[in-house]
């Protein structure tokens, strides 16, 4: 298979499972969003300019987990388990990932991908290296071979080097094992926080 008909195949696979599960999440996305609405003020969708394939911007669509104005601040600020930013229906979104949800509809868009690196910032994107920049040879993802490698409980840097070894190796198999070792980590909130 070429790496278009593999991009395809890809796209498809993507459309077949973001669709489908975003009409099934719909009434969790209604009851989330009112429970974000009565824990604090400020809107539901939290938006943040990222860096897509080929450092093409777009707008990651999240639910906001933070109480508004309380952005994370500086490149790679990690946000704790008790992080006082973070409101108390955010902490329950975090700790089952519930707050990425939306970015099912970035990849039905044609933003993401269900597998890739995460989407960043342009801070960051600025500082790597052109080893590093090789993550961006792929679409992001909604979860990504670091993410089921250690989450934010390893280094920046070797995230991105976890990145590179997707975009070196990437194949439906694998794509499968990272969907396969998500539903896990989601189900146990494993690694969430550093």
């Amino acid at each position: 298979m070429g790496e278009g008909e593999g991009h395809e195949v890809k796209r498809a696979l993507d459309l077949l499972f973001a669709v489908p599960a975003l009409v099934l999440a719909s009434p969790v996305l209604a009851i989330v969003a009112l429970a974000i609405k009565l824990d604090s003020p400020g809107p539901v969708i939290y938006r943040s300019r990222r860096i897509g394939r080929d450092g093409v911007e777009f707008d990651l669509l999240k639910l906001r987990t933070m109480y508004t104005g309380n952005d994370p601040v500086g490149v790679g600020t990690p946000v704790y388990a008790d992080d006082p930013r973070v409101t108390r229906v955010g902490s329950i979104l975090r700790r089952l990932s519930l707050d990425e949800l939306p970015n099912l509809v970035n990849v039905i868009r044609g933003e993401m991908s269900l597998v890739g690196p995460r989407p960043t910032l342009a801070a960051q994107v600025e500082a790597y290296t052109p080893h590093q920049r090789r993550r961006l040879e792929v679409k992001p993802g909604l979860t990504g071979w670091a993410q089921v490698n250690g989450r934010a409980g390893i280094p920046w840097e070797e995230r991105i080097e976890l990145d590179v070894w997707y975009v070196d190796n990437r194949s439906l198999a694998l794509d499968l094992r990272v969907l396969a070792r998500t539903a896990r980590f989601l189900i146990t909130g494993h690694g969430l926080y550093g």
